[in-house]
């Protein structure tokens, strides 16, 4: 039997990309489309991608009645707190129902952390501690589910198996990331527009990007932050760098090469269906509208770095391919259940 869910905040790119990959889903089928802004429009309307597999389904205002078996959250930064102690408190379906929130409301642990981020005092931070990390690969899901962002997923997939094993320092990392426009979000805004996006690549959020604590409490040291803008539609390519750990087994005897480093990974996603793993440089079009997130590293001998990079697509391992792949580990389906680790090329 297939299990009901609900995508509150479907009506926009995060939400869309959810009901796509949710369309084709063996295991679940979508009962409630949140659309707060786009409410009474059809989907169809607003997304002509989506028209053969939602051709009369409107989008709905506010949140349903009755509980889904599980519920997507992709709503704006801010709003999930407003709406989990809502759907936590309605009755006995509440403590079934899987909850996978795609915004940053419960991925920080701290609520000082986050006031001091985000700008404002968390609303339910009562529920912080009950939300689990949701980047599988690296991570233990509970039914309550704080998606990565975007960002960090890649830079988390990159260098936590390093410092896991002893690899790199934890001091004096270096994290310098480009997204596709696509991570901005649907809402027309002057820096996203083409003219401004088209045939530039800037950098922005220097030194107090959002992302940053995220960033430092999944990989488990401080890092040096700045993303990028890059005039595509889709796509995140992180590229960190990093020391080697001074008192490390390889570092004392001299002999850490390039070699360790993909080891390292092989070992720590063994059996991970989205990992792929090689001395080929990771590109976003590799990853372009699939759930995988291809690493790479090399060891400069020279200057004595190390550079871990990552690929993945902001609105897939980044977004909702990651989120319904937690639902899918969660409620006990196969990993791969609605998604895929190929890319689209060209």
């Amino acid at each position: 039997m297939k299990k009901k869910c609900s995508v509150l905040g479907a009506s926009g790119y995060v939400g869309a990309e959810l009901l796509r990959l949710l369309a084709d889903h063996p295991n679940f089928e979508v009962e409630f489309l949140g659309g707060d802004s786009a409410a009474g429009e059809a989907v169809r309307d607003i997304y002509p991608s989506l028209a053969a597999s939602y051709p009369t389904q409107r989008f709905a205002a506010g949140v349903p009645e009755d509980l889904s078996d599980v519920i997507f959250l992709a709503l704006p930064h801010g709003q999930s707190q407003q709406i989990v102690p809502e759907i936590l408190g309605n009755g006995q379906g509440a403590s079934k129902a899987v909850i996978v929130d795609l915004a940053a409301d419960f991925r920080l642990r701290d609520p000082v952390e986050y006031e001091q981020w985000y700008g404002h005092a968390h609303s339910a931070p009562e529920l912080l501690g009950q939300f689990s990390y949701g980047l599988p690969e690296l991570f233990p899901l509970t039914r309550l589910v704080a998606a990565p962002g975007c960002y960090p997923t890649a830079a988390a997939l990159a260098l936590a198996p390093l410092l896991r094993a002893g690899i790199i320092s934890e001091e004096a990392i270096i994290v310098d990331a480009a997204s596709g426009v696509s991570g901005a979000g649907r809402s027309l805004q002057q820096h996203t527009s083409f003219s401004a996006a088209d045939e530039n690549f800037t950098a922005y959020g220097l030194c107090d990007h959002r992302h940053t604590p995220e960033i430092e409490q999944a990989v488990g040291a401080q890092v040096l932050f700045t993303p990028h803008l890059a005039p595509m539609n889709r796509g995140i390519l992180a590229t960190c760098y990093a020391r080697p750990e001074e008192h490390g087994e390889l570092a004392e005897g001299g002999g850490l090469t390039t070699e360790h480093l993909l080891d390292c990974y092989l070992e720590a996603y063994q059996g991970e269906p989205f990992i792929v793993v090689s001395e080929q440089l990771p590109a976003t079009k590799a990853v372009q509208g699939s759930n995988a997130a291809h690493l790479s590293a090399r060891y400069d001998p020279r200057t004595g770095y190390v550079i871990a990079l990552c690929a993945i697509d902001n609105l897939g391992k980044g977004a909702a391919g990651q989120a319904v792949q937690c639902a899918n580990q969660i409620c006990e389906f196969p990993k791969s259940a609605g998604l895929s680790a190929a890319g689209m090329y060209p």
